[in-house]
């Protein structure tokens, strides 16, 4: 507890005052105090009910508790402390009598604020109350504390969920890796939003469980991933996970992520991507909260791995052409391939690429594929390539399309992302394999572009943000959005689009499939950014998010709430006299 200056008491009333008003509303330093006599103490807290900001003094106090009248939220009155978890601490100060007259410390009492807002995290997380998170995520964001609100929610989401790696996981992710390019204002609505799914995809989850690593002297990595994959294989999924704990405990994160890799790209296109880009999404946890944490992240990437559905399994890679057969042989010799020379520095045909993607037969796409490989093209150019024509299925898919097929072309474009990313941080042939995969899932979804709706041209009209999040507020405005976007783009402006953008997504109560396509939206055009491939990833990514909004938008006005709040704004005003 802070020590009273003399200086910073204030006398605000006589005892006997207070006899006659037991609770008695009076301001220090600005704010509002309700001074409560009670069993013949005196006690000071702040007026208004941390919950909603409802002023307490028209609440009642009975056997050493105050409550507030609005929600029922109780408070001990000698601590300010909640017996209601949905609410919080009132504020106290302290009080002294000196001769018949009520003195006043008019600071707060003081305690440790980044510790009280992490502990909020985690009871909202654990009561899933959404308001609580939104509080939180402001106190933090002010406090510069993001990273560690980022790793108390993750740790949670991880052991709170038995099933695995969640969707609420990869939101938080993809939201933490995006805030950079949002507006100031925006950073603490987007780790709201991913507290928010964390807490729901742990709701009414029975915890896990760790397994310890084997006691074995065994260290060569091609040992650990013959026997990980072969458990994922057969899916056997506590002997896939012993097997991945023991080799986060002796092998270099680099060995690990070419075992996990290797087994989410023995199948193909696993779980419509999904398998993968979870795993793409738990690497990139770690690297924003430690290799430390390795052996709370990555096992839960196991059930996924062992449930997911083998899309060479289905008849759609089968027939009329047996597209997984094609694959496995392009993927056979990629792996017996020697390159010619040294890699093709400056190679720009990803253009040309893409549009065979699009266009092109599988096995001419393979062979041109291998080719590339063969003369020296870096991995990663040919996996670019494959997301951007992912995104261009985006571009041109004609509305007159089933509303359901917008995910089919989301899954791809999220899948070959992740191999994207995923090669960027951990280069492997085994990995490389998904850029076959990439490419014939384009392939595949090929139907969705007829008829091809053309890119629109710059208008001339006069654009920005304001005319975007217009076009959002319209259900079925995608043509709006995407006309808004470019002549946005035209005046040079490629960042405002992008924070728009990220407006649009965060006011809206956002699905998982939205936040998956904003983020890697961004890396994409973050990777192409200043070229027409860059300015297409972002016509792509409003096309999409504006076919699903606008929404409700509850989360925004629960957020709203948790701001004026913070700001000290009443919610409820007493009216006028």
């Amino acid at each position: 507890m802070a020590t009273v200056r003399e200086t910073d008491m204030v006398r605000v009333c006589t005892l006997a005052e207070l006899q006659r008003e037991p609770m008695r509303v009076t301001t220090a330093a600005g704010r509002a105090i309700l001074l409560v006599l009670h069993e013949g103490r005196v006690s000071a807290l702040d007026n208004r009910c941390p919950h909603m900001g409802f002023p307490l003094h028209r609440g009642s106090v009975k056997d050493g508790i105050l409550t507030c009248h609005w929600h029922h939220a109780k408070f001990d009155l000698a601590s300010g402390c909640t017996f209601d978890l949905f609410a919080d601490d009132a504020p106290t100060y302290g009080v002294e009598v000196r001769d018949g007259e009520v003195w006043l410390d008019s600071r707060p009492v003081a305690g440790d604020r980044l510790a009280h807002w992490l502990d909020r995290v985690e009871v909202g997380l654990e009561q899933d109350i959404p308001l609580v998170l939104a509080k939180s995520a402001i106190a933090l964001d002010e406090l510069d504390a993001t990273s560690e609100a980022v790793a108390r929610a993750a740790l949670f989401g991880l052991r709170n969920r038995r099933s695995g790696w969640s969707q609420g996981m990869t939101i938080l992710t993809s939201l933490v890796s995006v805030m950079p390019v949002l507006a100031p204002g925006d950073r603490p609505l987007a780790l709201f939003h991913g507290l928010r799914h964390v807490a729901a995809s742990t709701r009414a989850q029975p915890p896990e469980f760790d397994l310890e690593p084997l006691r074995t002297s065994e260290t060569r990595p091609e040992r650990f991933q013959e026997w990980f994959r072969y458990f994922v294989e057969v899916r056997e999924a506590d002997a896939a996970e012993r097997t991945l704990v023991t080799a986060i405990s002796v092998l270099p994160p680099a060995a690990v992520a070419d075992l996990v890799m290797a087994a989410c790209t023995d199948h193909l296109y696993l779980d419509s991507g999904h398998t993968l880009d979870f795993a793409n999404k738990a690497f990139e946890l770690l690297d924003r909260i430690g290799w430390d944490h390795a052996r709370d992240v990555l096992p839960s990437l196991v059930p996924a791995l062992v449930r997911s559905q083998r899309m060479e399994e289905t008849s759609s890679w089968r027939h009329p052409v047996d597209v997984a057969a094609l694959v496995h042989d392009a993927a056979a010799e990629l792996m017996l391939m020697r390159r010619d020379g040294g890699p093709a520095m400056g190679w720009s045909g990803h253009a040309e690429l893409a549009s065979m993607i699009l266009d092109g037969e599988p096995t001419d796409v393979l062979t041109e594929l291998l080719r590339l490989v063969h003369s020296g093209v870096p991995l990663t150019e040919l996996s670019a390539a494959v997301v951007y024509a992912a995104m261009l299925r985006a571009v041109h898919f004609p509305t007159s399309n089933e509303f359901t097929d917008w995910e089919t072309v989301l899954h791809v474009f999220t899948y070959a992302n992740a191999v994207d990313q995923a090669l960027r941080r951990a280069p492997s042939g085994l990995l490389a394999r998904g850029i076959l995969d990439g490419a014939m899932a384009v392939y595949l979804e090929r139907f969705l572009n007829v008829p091809k709706r053309a890119i629109p041209t710059p208008s001339g009209a006069r654009a920005g943000a304001a005319a975007i999040l217009s076009a959002f507020d319209t259900q079925g405005g995608v043509d709006d959005a995407a006309q808004a976007a470019i002549d946005s783009l035209a005046t040079g402006d490629d960042e405002a689009v992008v924070r728009a953008l990220g407006r649009a997504l965060l006011r809206e109560d956002g699905a998982f499939h939205h936040y998956q396509m904003f983020e890697a939206g961004i890396r994409q055009w973050s990777r192409f950014r200043g070229t027409s491939v860059g300015d297409q990833v972002l016509l792509g990514t409003a096309r999409y998010l504006a076919a699903h909004y606008p929404t409700v938008r509850a989360t925004g006005q629960t957020y709203d709430i948790a701001a004026r709040l913070h700001r000290g704004e009443s919610l409820h005003e007493d009216p006028p006299g």
